[in-house]
Order: structure tokens, then sequence, then C-alpha cells
């Protein structure tokens, strides 16, 4: 006796709409997920309006080391990637959404920070400072370097 092979119900009664369905789905729960993790690590309070007023140098300081030949070809890529998604004109969190409308760039650029200096090092994110010392301590406070500065490097 031949088997017949096991047949999922269809949805829609098109494979094609399933899978468009499917997709649709997917994407959407990826995005609920990313902003509920936004809204979780998103800087509180007073971080956050220091975050907005050093933008500019921070951005001058992604574009510095997104140039720069010495760092790891990773390193570079992510803030590539970075630099891309801050000139597009679509967001994660649209910014009519008040609060996290304009500070889901902030916490994109933090956290690729993060993962810059623990690939990187101190060093270089300090070398490559376009601002003042205060604007660089409010960085440092903002991506925990501060917490990090008091341990020896592994």
């Amino acid at each position: 006796m031949a088997r017949r092979p096991l047949l999922l119900n269809s949805v829609t009664g098109s494979t094609w709409w399933d899978l468009l369905l499917g997709i649709i789905g997917a994407l959407l729960v990826t995005w609920i997920v990313l902003v509920v993790a936004l809204v979780i690590v998103r800087p509180q309070g007073a971080l956050l309006r220091e975050a907005l007023r050093i933008l500019p140098d921070v951005l001058r300081l992604v574009r510095r080391l997104a140039a720069d030949k010495a760092l790891p070809r990773k390193v570079r890529i992510q803030l590539g990637m970075l630099l891309a998604y801050l000139a597009l004109p679509i967001d994660l969190i649209p910014d009519f959404i008040p609060v996290l409308g304009y500070a889901d760039d902030a916490i994109l650029v933090i956290a690729v920070l993060r993962s810059v200096i623990r690939h990187s090092g101190l060093g270089a994110v300090r070398s490559h400072w376009p601002g003042t010392d205060d604007g660089f301590a409010t960085l440092a406070r903002l991506t925990g370097l501060s917490r990090r500065a008091n341990k020896p490097d592994q």
C-alpha cells in the first residue's frame, strides 16, 4: 500500500498566499521583539537627553571609525551598516511615537559602539573622538565605558 505524503492544511487555499502570510507574520513578530528589546535597554531620563546632545559628535566618531583601516573588518562593517541605517528615512520605530521614536537611533548607536569597544578597545574610540572631554565622559557613561575603565584588559 503506497503512503500518501502528509499535507498541511492551507489557510488561504493558495500556497503562495500562505507563504506571503507566513513571511509577513514572521516579520511582524521580529519587529515586536526588537521594539520590546529597545524599550528594555533604552537609557533612562537624563541619559537619553545626554545621548541626544552628543549625537553630532557620535556621528562623526562613527564615520571616522568606519574609515579606519586599522580596525577589524567586522567592526567596520557594523559601523557601515549603522551609518546606512541612520541615513535611511525608514526607522525601526517611527519618529511620531513619543520618546522611543527618536530614541531608537540613539539606542542602536550605543549598542554598536559597545560592540566596537569590545572588539577594538577603548583606545580606538578615544583616538577618534571629535568632541570635548565632557562629551566623551557622557559617551563613556552611555556605553558602560566608565565601568570598564577600572577593569584591566583581558
